[in-house]
C-alpha cells in the first residue's frame, strides 16, 4: 500500500509505502525451507538440515532480501500507478511510525524535469571552417622528418656531412656531466652523468641552455640558475644554485630528405611523392573535419543550454559526478599511475556532471519530439566512416556490431549529430574562417 505523492520541492516528491509484517514473515519462512533444501552443516547430510540452523545461519541474509524485493515493488508499483518518472534512485529509510502488524518507509525521490525549448529560430550560431592549404601539408611533412631524425658526431665528415663547427648549437644533441650546490652543498637531482637532451627544445631551463651553447667536448662552465618560485622541486624552488656542466658528446641532427625513400617510410609503396603529399592531405582534412565537428556542436549545445529551461535532477548529477570520477580514476591507473591512495571526490565533477546531465535531458525532449532517432543506416555510414582508416575495415564493423553496449556509442553519436543538423537548420547561423592551427590547437567537447 502507498500513499498520496508528497511534493517536497520542484522535483523532489514522498511516499509512504506499507505492507504487514505477516506478509515478510511467510515470504521468509519460505525462502529458508527452499534454502534448506541444499544447506550444509556439520554432521548433516545436504538436505537433512534443521530448519532452526538454517535460519540462524542464513535468516538475517534472506529477510534483507525479502524487505528489499518488497520495499522495491511497492516502489516500483505505486510509481507506475501515480505515472511518475522517476530520476535515479529512491532514498528509501524506514519509518518510525506505524500501524499495528505493519512496516512503513518513506520514500523520498526526483521526478524528471519538464523541458522548455525556446524559439530556435531566433538562436543565434557561430559555426567554423577550416581549409588544408599546402602551407600545412609543408609543415606537416616538416613534423614527420622531425620524428625520424637521426644524430652524427659533429665535427666528423660522414655521408650526410659533418654538421658544421663543433660547438653546441640549438638543434645539436649535447651529453653533459652536471652537478649543481646551493650555498655550496649539493642538493638532491642536481647531479647526472652522461644526461642527454636537445637544445631548443625547452626541456632544461633557459639559464641551463644558455649555458651549454658555444662549448666544445670536454669544455666545461660554471654559471648561477634560479628554480621558478613555481618549480616542481619544492626543495630548490625560488633559490638560486650553482652548477658546473662539462660537455662530454656533441651530435648533430640530420633530418631526412624528402625523397622516395621518406616516401616509402610513410607507407607509400613506390615512392611516390606526389601520393604521399595527397594521403597527408586526406588525413589532414579527415582531421580537419573531425575538429570542426566538434566545435560546431559544441556551439549548438551551448545555445540549447541558454534557450532551455528545466529544472536539473540533483540525483543524476550526483550519479553522474560520481561516474566521471570513477572514470578517471580508472584513466589514471590506464596511464601506469598510483591512484590507490588518490582521493577524488565527486563534487570536482559536479559542474561537468550538471552540463553533461542537463544536455542529455534537453537532446531527449529534441529527439522524442522531433523523430531525431539514429536509423540503422545512419549507425552503419558512421562505423563505415571510422571504418576507413584502418587497413580491415570489415574488422572494425565486425568489433561495434559484436557489442550491444558498442553499438549504442555509436547510435548516441549519430543522434547527437541529428539534432546538431536539426538545430543549425532552424536557427541563424554564422560562419566564421578560423586558422588551421588555431584549430587544431583547440580541444573543443560537448
Amino acid at each position: 500500500m502507498a500513499t498520496a505523492v508528497e511534493t517536497l520541492g520542484k522535483l523532489e516528491r514522498r511516499i509512504t509505502i506499507s505492507f504487514p509484517l505477516t506478509d515478510v514473515r511467510t515470504e521468509v519462512e519460505k525462502r529458508l525451507k527452499v534454502q534448506a533444501r541444499t544447506a550444509k552443516a556439520p554432521g548433516f547430510r545436504p538436505g537433512k538440515v534443521p530448519l532452526k540452523m538454517v535460519a540462524a545461519q542464513y535468516g538475517y541474509q534472506i529477510e534483507s532480501e525479502v524487505l528489499n524485493d518488497k520495499v522495491g515493488r511497492a516502489f516500483n508499483d505505486a510509481a507506475n500507478e501515480n505515472n511518475l518518472r522517476v530520476a535515479g534512485f529512491p532514498n528509501i529509510v524506514p519509518k518510525e511510525e506505524a500501524a499495528e502488524g505493519q512496516l512503513a518507509f518513506d520514500a523520498t525521490f526526483e521526478v524528471y524535469p519538464e523541458v522548455a525549448i525556446g524559439d530556435l529560430t531566433a538562436v543565434e550560431i557561430e559555426t567554423v571552417q577550416a581549409d588544408v592549404s599546402e602551407a600545412e601539408i609543408d609543415k606537416t611533412i616538416d613534423i614527420l622528418r622531425k620524428q625520424r631524425v637521426h644524430f652524427h658526431t659533429k665535427g666528423e665528415a660522414g655521408e650526410h656531412g659533418d654538421g658544421g663547427e663543433p660547438i653546441a648549437a640549438n638543434g645539436d644533441r649535447v651529453t653533459v656531466d652536471f652537478v649543481g650546490a646551493i650555498d655550496g652543498v649539493e642538493f638532491p637531482g642536481g647531479k647526472a652523468e652522461g644526461y642527454a637532451f636537445v637544445l631548443g627544445e625547452g626541456r632544461m631551463l633557459p639559464e641551463f641552455e644558455a649555458a651549454t651553447l658555444g662549448l666544445k667536448v670536454g669544455e666545461s662552465k660554471t654559471f648561477p640558475l634560479s628554480f621558478p618560485e613555481d618549480y616542481h622541486g619544492k626543495d630548490v624552488a625560488g633559490k638560486t644554485a650553482s652548477f658546473t656542466i662539462t660537455l662530454q658528446k656533441l651530435e648533430w641532427a640530420h633530418l631526412p630528405e624528402v625523397d622516395a625513400e621518406f616516401a616509402k617510410s610513410l607507407g607509400v609503396a613506390d615512392g611516390d611523392l606526389a601520393k604521399m603529399r595527397e594521403d597527408i592531405k586526406v588525413n589532414l582534412q579527415r582531421e580537419v573535419a573531425g575538429r570542426v565537428k566538434a566545435r560546431n556542436k559544441e556551439a549548438v549545445m551551448d545555445a540549447l543550454i541558454k534557450v532551455a529551461e528545466l529544472e536539473v535532477p540533483k540525483t543524476l548529477i550526483a550519479q553522474d559526478s560520481e561516474r566521471l570520477a570513477e572514470m578517471t580514476r580508472q584513466d589514471m591507473a590506464q596511464r601506469g599511475m598510483n591512484v590507490k591512495d588518490v582521493p577524488f571526490p565527486a563534487e570536482l565533477f559536479a559542474d561537468k556532471a550538471e552540463r553533461r546531465v542537463r544536455l542529455g535531458l534537453i537532446l531527449s525532449q529534441l529527439v522524442g519530439d522531433n523523430n531525431l532517432q539514429a536509423t540503422p543506416e545512419q549507425v552503419k555510414a558512421q562505423i563505415e566512416d571510422f571504418a576507413q582508416s584502418y587497413e580491415d575495415p570489415r574488422e572494425v564493423l565486425k568489433y561495434y556490431y559484436s557489442d550491444r553496449r558498442r553499438l549504442g556509442e555509436i547510435e548516441a553519436l549519430v543522434l547527437e549529430e541529428n539534432v546538431v543538423t536539426y538545430v543549425l537548420g532552424l536557427s541563424k547561423v554564422t560562419t566564421k574562417a578560423v586558422a588551421f592551427d588555431e584549430l587544431m590547437g583547440s580541444n573543443a567537447q560537448a
